[in-house]
């Protein structure tokens, strides 16, 4: 896809975080036996791949706001346009040496998404789209999200809450009313490629609550150009400001949304 001049600036970007974080990946493993442990060295590889977007993004377009996953927050002279930045979605599969995590931008205009870029490094897979433009993986792969029908033949993705996190008890509420009636339910550990393999087929649903506006905001642009719903979890909720989502593909949406939210009642 022939993409805009922001969408290109955002897909540089990505690949220029992309290209640091696999060198400190790589790094990772000789951590583990460390006494002190990898944890530190992530943060690091984390706010310099932050550092690297808000060079690249803030350099090609300096008038717009930026608000990042590690703190960073600018606000920009031209106020209906902001970056919204995660560096590392993912951390913990990053920090235990897992290649499935992912660098995350979202373009928002007037509050609205209008481009989002999610990069997988560790397999080479760049999904991205803009407002009426579709959605893409790599070069020229057009996505759409899958066309299963049947619940019971579909895959869903979620988060669990870890270390007795406040939505535990409602997640594992959800698993007990979603997995009964659905081929499986997959944790794998980063909300934005969740949201990007809705959007490729790989995954007919995906909800989690809990979440930040840079786990989400590009993920959001994908499903809907691939074809797909996403919506808040329970009705009058701003997906952006209270980190609760439902996604997944049209023919089979209602019916898992209503399984989600059933508790929310």
């Amino acid at each position: 896809m022939q993409g805009s001049a922001n969408l290109n600036i955002m897909l540089k970007a990505a690949r220029k975080a992309g290209r640091s974080l696999v060198k400190d990946f790589r790094e990772v493993e000789n951590l583990q036996v460390s006494t002190k442990g990898p944890g530190d060295f992530v943060t690091r590889a984390d706010r310099a791949a932050e550092e690297i977007l808000k060079t690249e993004l803030m350099s090609a377009r300096p008038n717009y706001g930026f608000l990042g996953e590690e703190g960073t927050v600018i606000e920009g002279t031209d106020p209906t346009r902001r970056w919204i930045v995660d560096p590392l979605d993912g951390t913990t599969n990053f920090l235990h040496g897992m290649p499935h995590w992912a660098v995350s931008i979202a373009l928002e205009h007037k509050g609205e998404i209008v481009a989002g870029v999610v990069y997988d490094p560790a397999k080479d897979e760049m999904f991205y789209a803009e407002k009426g433009a579709g959605c893409w993986l790599n070069d020229s792969k057009r996505l759409r999200v899958s066309g299963r029908t049947k619940l019971i033949e579909s895959v869903f993705a979620t988060g669990v809450p870890f270390a007795g996190g406040r939505y535990l008890p409602a997640t594992l509420q959800d698993l007990a009313r979603l997995m009964p009636a659905c081929a499986g339910v997959r944790r794998w550990g980063a909300a934005a490629l969740d949201l990007a393999y809705v959007a490729a087929g790989r995954y007919e649903g995906y909800w989690e609550r809990g979440l930040n506006a840079w786990d989400i905001a590009a993920g959001i642009i994908l499903v809907r150009e691939a074809g797909g719903l996403v919506q808040p979890i329970r009705e009058g909720q701003d997906m952006l400001e209270d980190g609760q989502v439902v996604a997944g593909a049209e023919p089979i949406f209602d019916q898992f949304a209503k399984i989600i939210r059933d508790r929310e009642a």
